[in-house]
């Protein structure tokens, strides 16, 4: 073979070239690839820093634009918004949803899309069974046009120069909350199936940031409504005083503390007012403090003073505290302040456990901070506490709350008691509705959000007219009993109670020979007339008088049982060596 006959080879390629496409090939995988695992990273940490179901659900749809799409949204069941499960739907129709979030919310949106309107309904297109199964699906433009019902319809609804859309569904814990919709427009790319693997990623994680946000959300408004149930009425009127009270939960309404107020009618007329704060935040503090609630009211119809109730409730605290597990043992607590308002004597006696003191606002305007001794706070024990009385003129406002109201944040909480003693002497006028003075004071005083409960309980105090009382101090002897008797149906007629002469004497003679027969003088009667009648018979005992039924034989021990028979209610009091047995009737044609 001669040279010529060699038929030369072809160049071979520079070896530079292949692996110079291969490492352009590479390059744009990496480059995609990056921005995948940038964009996860991102999700990761901007979605679910929030446990608002509505600031999630942005998070989200911010994250994904212009990373992903030029345009996105996030639709959830309607009941998603106020935490409860999402009903299980399969096919078009009406699905319940409501829009949650868009991206960019500058954007041009069209009109039939805007944040918070519903969903209209949609075909029963296979891609949307696709979807509601589960799985991650792109719709063309004919596609949209066919969900929607309609070109029509699609102008109202999509998004100017739309060539694709991406929708995922939000699934978790067996649940589809939602979905996520991303649109691209104009010039971008069509979605790629390596992009639908990552919607359903980010999907999956968005899901379950919603769903904690939803779980927290049903949370939280169970303990809102547990501590709402537990609170007594905002306003009661009685013949002691008038109330008005106004609570404003911790951050808004975002969380809850224990804090409560109380207004109890006691017998004779009286009016107890509470006010509490229990330590900690959260359902277990709306529990203790429904617990403490019910305590003081039940000790408060014993009718104790109240620096022996509040001896009683730290006692229960301290139990509570007990039974605790020991994760929890140090922060069962509370601090309250306990008054008992008198409208016949106008006095009020009142006891704090580490509470704030009290603000009185007279008639004349003027106000002042109550010098009280503060006893330790209910979770302590090992000192005693200590009732004070002060006399109040009717029409004078006493104002309980909790240290919500005078917790400035950064500034000494010494401040703010000044500040809501001004307050209240700029804002409770005779003229003005307790509950409105309420209101002002909370909206000038405390922030939109603050960082703990606020309470706040006014009471306006009235006086029982001289006219409607009659006191007459019993000689302890047997005979003093029919002059008692006397006496009280002589003030009846004067009242024009005759229809209660007769079981008022039957009364008055069992009460009275009770305090002769068994009690200490000095014995004493009072009538009080108001709605009912109340006789009360004072004796220097401290006997507590029992109920009982007498056998057929007995001689005797048929005193009580006859007054409870013959009174609507009936009890006993103590103070300080003394006792009081009252008895109340009905007023048939009160004044």
């Amino acid at each position: 073979m001669t040279d010529t006959d060699h038929t030369p080879l072809a160049e071979p390629s520079s070896p530079r070239e292949i692996p110079d496409a291969a490492i352009a090939v590479t390059d744009t995988e990496q480059t995609v690839m990056g921005r995948h695992l940038e964009l996860a990273r991102e999700v990761a940490e901007q979605v679910g820093r929030s446990l608002d179901v509505v600031r999630t659900a942005q998070d989200l749809a911010d994250v994904l634009v212009p990373a992903f799409g030029d345009l996105a949204a996030v639709d959830l069941a309607q009941s998603v918004f106020d935490g409860d499960e999402p009903p299980k739907r399969l096919g078009g129709g009406d699905l319940h949803l409501r829009n949650a979030a868009l991206a960019p919310t500058t954007a041009v949106w069209p009109t039939g899309i805007k944040r918070g309107n519903a969903v209209p309904p949609l075909s029963d297109h296979p891609l949307l069974r696709s979807s509601q199964h589960g799985r991650t699906v792109v719709y063309g433009r004919d596609d949209i046009i066919a969900l929607v019902g309609g070109p029509r319809v699609a102008e109202y609804l999509l998004p100017q120069d739309v060539h694709a859309v991406m929708v995922a569904p939000l699934y978790a814990r067996g649940l589809t909350l939602g979905t996520i919709v991303v649109w691209r427009t104009g010039r971008s790319d069509p979605f790629a199936e390596d992009e639908a693997d990552l919607m359903k990623q980010i999907a999956s994680r968005g899901a379950l940031a919603i769903d904690n946000a939803r779980r927290y959300t049903r949370e939280h408004r169970a303990a809102v409504a547990l501590q709402q149930s537990l609170l007594p009425p905002a306003t009661t009127d009685t013949p002691a005083a008038e109330t008005a009270s106004v609570y404003l939960p911790a951050g808004g309404g975002a969380d809850i503390s224990g804090d409560w107020y109380d207004a109890i009618a006691l017998p004779s007329l009286r009016l107890a007012l509470v006010a509490g704060d229990v330590v900690g935040h959260g359902m277990a503090a709306s529990a203790t403090m429904g617990r403490l609630r019910a305590a003081i009211q039940t000790l408060a119809d014993l009718e104790l003073e109240p620096d022996e109730l509040l001896t009683r409730i730290s006692d229960l605290v301290q139990r509570l505290a007990a039974e605790a597990s020991p994760h929890d043992h140090d922060i069962v607590g509370a601090t309250c302040l306990y008054a008992v308002y008198n409208p016949i004597t106008r006095r009020c006696a009142m006891a704090s456990a580490g509470h704030p003191p009290p603000i009185l606002v007279r008639p004349d305007g003027t106000t002042e901070a109550i010098e009280i001794s503060p006893g330790p706070p209910l979770s302590l024990s090992g000192m005693p506490y200590e009732t004070t009385i002060i006399d109040l003129e009717p029409g004078s406002v006493l104002a309980l709350y909790t240290d919500g109201l005078i917790d400035r944040g950064a500034d000494d909480i010494d401040d703010g008691l000044p500040q809501l003693t001004h307050a209240l002497a700029a804002s409770c006028r005779p003229d003005r509705p307790l509950n409105e003075t309420g209101r002002a004071l909370l909206a000038d005083l405390v922030d939109e959000a603050p960082r703990d409960d606020a309470t706040l309980l006014l009471a306006r105090t009235r006086a029982i007219p001289a006219e409607d009382t009659a006191h007459r101090e019993i000689p302890s002897h047997p005979a003093a009993v029919c002059e008692a008797r006397e006496w009280a149906m002589r003030q009846l007629t004067t009242w024009g109670l005759d229809d209660l002469l007769f079981t008022t004497e039957l009364i008055i003679s069992e009460l009275v020979t009770n305090a002769i027969r068994y009690g200490r003088p000095p014995v004493e009667l009072r009538l009080i007339r108001d709605n009912v009648l109340i006789c009360e018979v004072t004796d220097s005992s401290s006997t507590q008088p029992r109920l009982r039924r007498a056998r057929t034989t007995d001689e005797g021990g048929r005193g009580l049982f006859l007054v409870a028979q013959l009174s609507a209610r009936w009890g006993c009091r103590h103070g300080q060596n003394r006792k009081t047995i009252w008895s109340e009737q009905i007023i048939e044609c009160p004044r």
